[in-house]
């Protein structure tokens, strides 16, 4: 059993604040990199010269403002509850436009970001036309989880024959794809960071990804780099998602070196412990409260759904995990009934999570915390909550992405090619 200091949330939390990469901490800490991921997962006790460190460079980052220590800019669309806003504001950048259509979801937003812009609504209002694109801010970088709508190749020959356009615009119309595709022929930034279901590979088909990456690459002239990660590996949850990043031309980036950390968390890291302070109506005298524990009339019904589905020879019906299990996918259905992730009682009938738990298994809140800010019903928190991305994932992409972002800028600024530290090759000039 993993053991947990009480510096470890505050080393977490200052790292943060800092700004810094986790590999940026260890060259300015001076310690190696596997040291600082096991202060940060409270593997060990944090050295007192280096919390010391941190706690400086966490208030120097901080006594800035965002916009003036920015290293690029970017919009942040479908953004739910901002699990890329924490990843991309972790590595310096500044948010210019944020795009939430769900009214509780921005609510929630709101309350944990600071925004000195609007967080609008529905963003097809703001691709009617060129006018309306144009009040999107200019940006070095797109990042979006956008929703998986069906749509399919349309037959070009067919279309051209009855004298019709083809391409996106027509393949993609009445999608919210389409949408996503006119703000980056539009404002055409440097770098975008798209993020869906695994199954977005194969919907009808394969069709459906077909169109994206025709339209991202053949269409909008990208360079794009794909891949499907399961987040087990930062947090205790089963989750596969696929990421796609583009450059609008090609620097280096290449998905296939990123890197899987090598962490086995379990829900123990992330459930109600005891000692924590009472967060009602989340906890109540260091236990969870009673409403989390399943009814009577709940419980016998999902016992009764998974007996009949296990004698038809299928798996469906409930979950249910003790504090050394792996969840199963956090969905935004959760609040219905909380049947694929229920935790044991002993003595008692299980429970759901809380959604403070559901904050921490999707990393808004680091194991143990209590700081992200919950201003919702439990029912719209669990939605929420399922819908989002996981930070921990996010911001390792991020801290990958960064060093590409920043060579994509200056390179558009000074029409040169910039190589990496660790890259041999020299500076060679570029055709705009």
């Amino acid at each position: 059993m993993t053991k947990s200091f009480p510096e470890h949330p505050q080393f977490a939390i200052l790292i943060e604040k800092s700004g810094l990469t986790p590999k940026e901490a260890s060259e300015k800490l001076g310690v190696s990199l596997k040291t600082i991921y096991r202060w940060i997962n409270g593997e060990c006790k944090p050295q007192a010269m280096a919390l010391k460190q941190i706690k400086e460079l966490a208030h120097m980052a901080n006594s800035t403002p965002n916009h003036r220590r920015a290293s690029f800019k970017y919009i942040d669309l479908f953004a739910g509850i901002g699990g890329f806003r924490k990843a991309f504001d972790s590595i310096g950048g500044h948010c210019v436009f944020t795009s939430e259509w769900d009214k509780n979801s921005r609510l929630t937003y709101q309350a944990n970001y600071e925004c000195d812009h609007d967080v609008v609504g529905d963003i097809r209002d703001f691709t009617v036309d060129d006018n309306a694109l144009s009040k999107i801010p200019d940006h070095d970088l797109l990042v979006a989880g956008f929703p998986c709508q069906p749509f399919s190749i349309a037959g070009v020959s067919k279309k051209n024959s009855l004298g019709k356009a083809h391409g996106f615009k027509c393949d993609t119309q009445g999608t919210l794809f389409f949408d996503l595709a006119q703000i980056i022929e539009f404002h055409n930034p440097k770098v975008f960071l798209l993020e869906n279901v695994k199954n977005l590979m194969s919907h009808d088909g394969g069709n459906t990804f077909k169109v994206i990456k025709r339209t991202l690459e053949d269409e909008l002239g990208y360079s794009i780099q794909c891949r499907i990660i399961d987040a087990r590996n930062w947090v205790p949850q089963h989750r596969e998602r696929i990421f796609i990043v583009g450059f609008r031309r090609d620097h280096g980036f290449r998905f296939e070196d990123f890197k899987i950390p090598d962490f086995n968390p379990v829900l123990e890291s992330i459930l109600h412990s005891p000692e924590e302070e009472d967060e009602i109506p989340f906890t109540l005298n260091g236990g969870v409260g009673d409403k989390y524990t399943l009814t009577p009339k709940l419980w016998d019904y999902l016992v009764r759904y998974k007996e009949k589905h296990k004698a038809k020879g299928n798996g469906f019906g409930f979950s249910l995990f003790g504090p050394e299990g792996v969840a199963r996918t956090l969905s935004a259905r959760y609040y219905k009934d909380g049947s694929e992730i229920l935790i044991e009682q002993e003595g008692k009938r299980p429970r759901r999570l809380t959604p403070r738990e559901c904050s921490r298994l999707m990393g808004f809140d680091l194991p143990g915390e209590s700081s992200f800010n919950i201003p919702v019903s439990d029912t719209q928190a669990y939605r929420q909550f399922g819908n989002a991305v996981v930070v921990p994932v996010a911001k390792s992409i991020a801290e990958m992405m960064k060093p590409y972002i920043e060579r994509a800028i200056k390179t558009a600024d000074n029409q040169l090619y910039f190589p990496l530290e660790n890259e041999k090759s020299e500076k060679i000039a570029v055709s705009g």
